[in-house]
């Protein structure tokens, strides 16, 4: 036996008598970690909780967006989002309970009841048998008002773990009439994804059965202007809609729509009281961006996202002593990175400014092309590009390769084929299921600033959370998107 040996077994014995004695555990594969203890948070509670969701936003998401404001003004470096400005950080692990890279629904359970569950379910157990209770539920049994905001339909998975229980996110309809029947006080963002269904051999209508719960259904600028603390329990929906009944994407909008930040102020006027409040506020098309690799449009979500929390800031610096602001991701989406092999070392995020629409605007302006009996020419699909993002144009820097006009070629070919065909693996890697033309119009774009993805899906990487308030110590370190929720039970006083 060698004295490295002799040494071990000495600290190993004399562990196991401190352990006896103390009751201390100094076991490597459980480490102890003030963090994680949420039961023994003592602190004063928070009166009002701003809990912000950006779906599919990773850590890159986020520093692009910052990348981009510094090289709009000419920089090297990044001009710091409002979340990157909050006192506290750290990083959460995001695996659901039967898959380690998570779905939007296990993750959106984890994060409102503090349990994992599995792929699909909403707040429910993974055997889909057991109801669990979610934060907003027990917020709103303490007395204090609850709002639910999102960028998408109100239906979606994040949103809906916060108010219904079904079995799968598909389950729209039912997830609908949890919504409904939740008595929660705010409701904004995307619509429903289906207005009517039948239940019992009758067709029952989502809007007549809110308005009978006593919600005020709205879905114009003018409605939603005059909304006040009179207003009652409201379903506040975006006047101009995209697809899935979703808000447009921030790239898109225009003075008609209502934006997040306008959503977040609004809830703020109407639930604030003496009981306070809980919001929960979703930047879901982030995710919906970077399913597509579309990082221009992915960059103006996040910015819009911010901006909401900007608008928590503000509350908060009039409510310091009351107020806690957590912002956290379910998930990053696209394993999005800040650099590109055809790139090396370069990068100009500013030139995504050239990029006018959405990957989903432009896919509308090349399916009614395909209404039209003429086939239009490459040269006309070549001029359309440039219009929208700037590719071909020398003045930019964005003239296009002999390579990247040949991509383009071939998504022409694919998207204009007089045969329907079916996805095959290398049509897949290369469009990801979405239009070949928009798609290769982004990716070449994404690549010539310095932007690659790995894949259309989701990732699993850690994610950052963010907070500052009251309890805003306990969200340090690295640790479960099942603790996030812990954290804030403990700080608003409910709990598990």
């Amino acid at each position: 036996m060698n004295l490295i040996n002799i040494k071990n077994i000495k600290i190993s014995f004399i562990s196991i008598v401190i352990v006896a004695i103390t009751g201390i555990n100094f076991s490597c594969s459980q480490p102890i970690s003030e963090e994680n203890n949420n039961e023994q948070y003592s602190g004063k509670h928070a009166k009002y909780v701003f809990y912000f969701i950006g779906d599919g936003m990773g850590l890159t998401q986020i520093n692009s967006a910052e990348n981009y404001q510094a090289a709009l003004k000419g920089k090297i470096g990044v001009k710091r989002l409002s979340i990157s400005k909050l006192s506290t950080q750290g990083y959460i692990t995001t695996y659901a309970q039967d898959r380690y890279i998570t779905g939007s629904a296990a993750a959106a359970t984890s994060l409102a009841t503090g349990y994992k569950t599995t792929i699909a379910t909403i707040s429910m157990d993974g055997k889909r048998q057991k109801k669990l209770k979610t934060m907003a539920e027990m917020a709103k049994d303490k007395g204090m008002k609850v709002g639910i905001i999102s960028t998408v339909d109100i239906d979606h998975a994040t949103p809906a773990c916060f108010y219904a229980h079904q079995p799968t996110r598909n389950m729209f309809f039912d997830i609908s009439l949890d919504l409904v029947n939740s008595n929660f006080d705010f409701f904004a963002g995307g619509n429903f994804r289906y207005l009517t269904g039948e239940r019992n051999n009758k067709t029952i209508n989502l809007i007549d059965l809110a308005e009978q719960k006593g919600y005020k259904y709205i879905n114009t600028k003018q409605e939603f202007n005059k909304l006040s603390k009179k207003s009652g329990k409201v379903i506040a929906i975006g006047p101009v809609l995209a697809e899935g009944n979703a808000l447009r994407y921030s790239i898109d909008q225009t003075a008609e729509d209502i934006n997040l930040a306008d959503f977040t102020s609004k809830a703020i006027e109407l639930l604030d009281n003496k009981n306070g409040f809980f919001m929960m506020i979703e930047g879901g098309k982030i995710d919906w961006a970077c399913h597509a690799n579309d990082a221009a449009t992915t960059i103006h979500e996040v910015i819009d996202f911010d901006n909401a929390v900007k608008v928590a800031l503000k509350f908060y610096n009039k409510h310091p002593k009351q107020t806690l602001i957590v912002v956290v991701s379910d998930h990053e989406t696209g394993g999005m990175t800040l650099g590109f092999a055809g790139m090396g070392y370069e990068s100009s995020l500013q030139k995504l400014k050239y990029q006018k629409v959405s990957f989903e605007e432009f896919t509308k302006t090349i399916n009614n092309l395909k209404k039209n009996k003429t086939k239009p020419t490459f040269d006309e699909i070549l001029k359309l590009i440039k219009d929208n993002f700037g590719l071909g144009d020398k003045e930019k820097g964005l003239e296009l390769t002999k390579l990247e006009k040949k991509q383009i070629h071939n998504a022409y070919l694919e998207s204009f084929s007089k045969s329907k065909k079916q996805m095959t693996e290398e049509t897949y890697l290369l469009y990801g299921g979405y239009e070949p033309i928009s798609l290769a119009a982004t990716r070449i774009l994404d690549h010539k600033v310095g932007i690659a993805w790995t894949t259309y899906a989701h990732t699993g990487t850690p994610v950052p959370v963010h907070a500052q308030g009251v309890g805003e110590q306990i969200f340090k370190g690295y640790y479960d998107n099942t603790d996030v929720a812990k954290k804030i039970m403990a700080v608003m006083g409910v709990g598990l």
